[in-house]
């Protein structure tokens, strides 16, 4: 279960059934929950609370100092929630307090090899991030994204439940939810569709989140009166008014401006 070169802190506090490979290390402040399973070469250290069933494999960095000139070695956080996948050589940092003190990653997020996790971002959950992508401080990620390989987020940017963004992308602006976008910088390119489609949106629904993107996109209006346009899209296809709520609960709350 956890193999005689590992080095775990008699302070951290590992589940029981915590398994721990070859030449691991785990800081004092670490918490494990059940049944989760760290590889062989693994650095888990700092304030760093992890929950059960997750998978994290070798070479990664989990927990170590956020790469901010600002920090002081203040006791800041990271959190991980339940059945993640962790792929080699991961990066994820602490916190900083001028950005709250917490870096976040929510529960059942298949996390490919090579991905950075910059302090003070929040990760929702169901999420599949590719190969090496690499998330800059702040970043907000939603829900049920698809991120694909070797694209660059932001400081500060949002990126809004099941919304995907394309190989080698550069995001520098908020990507609202619903909606596809690739690019170098990133270019707004549909609506995502197969993405509810697996989460069971009716047929119905899946054609309100195109018209949401035809109105944001493709009509020509100003960005307020998008807005309104799609407020008035309210009470056609009733199981739609939730993801109209999310659009512009998003759009009412995008500082960055959105990806056009």
């Amino acid at each position: 279960m956890r193999h005689p070169t590992a080095i775990i802190h008699p302070n951290a506090k590992l589940a029981d059934d915590v398994q721990v490979g070859p030449y691991s290390i785990i800081g004092e402040h670490v918490e494990i929950g059940a049944g989760s399973v760290v590889g062989p070469h693994v650095i888990i250290d700092g304030h760093t609370t992890i929950g059960k069933g997750n998978s994290i494999f070798q070479f990664s960095s989990i927990g170590e100092v956020p790469q901010d000139k600002k920090y002081k070695g203040e006791p800041t956080q990271l959190i991980i929630g339940d059945n993640n996948t962790i792929r080699e050589s991961c990066t994820f940092n602490l916190g900083t307090v001028q950005g709250g003190g917490i870096t976040s990653i929510g529960n059942d997020n298949w996390i490919m090899a090579y991905v950075h996790v910059a302090h003070d971002c929040h990760i929702g959950d169901h999420n599949v991030i590719a190969n090496s992508v690499q998330f800059a401080g702040h970043v907000e990620v939603g829900n049920h994204i698809l991120i694909g390989g070797i694209s660059g987020v932001h400081q500060f940017v949002r990126i809004g439940d099941y919304a995907m963004v394309g190989f080698q992308t550069r995001l520098t602006q908020d990507l609202p939810p619903f909606v596809m976008a690739v690019g170098n910088p990133a270019e707004a390119k549909g609506p995502h569709q197969e993405g509810p489609r697996r989460a069971g949106y009716s047929a119905p629904r899946v054609d309100m989140l195109k018209q949401l993107y035809r109105t944001l996109y493709r009509t020509g209006s100003s960005f307020e009166t998008a807005k309104k346009e799609i407020e008035g899209l309210r009470g056609q296809v009733p199981d739609a008014d939730a993801d109209i709520d999310k659009m512009m609960a998003f759009l009412n709350s995008a500082s960055r401006g959105i990806v056009r």
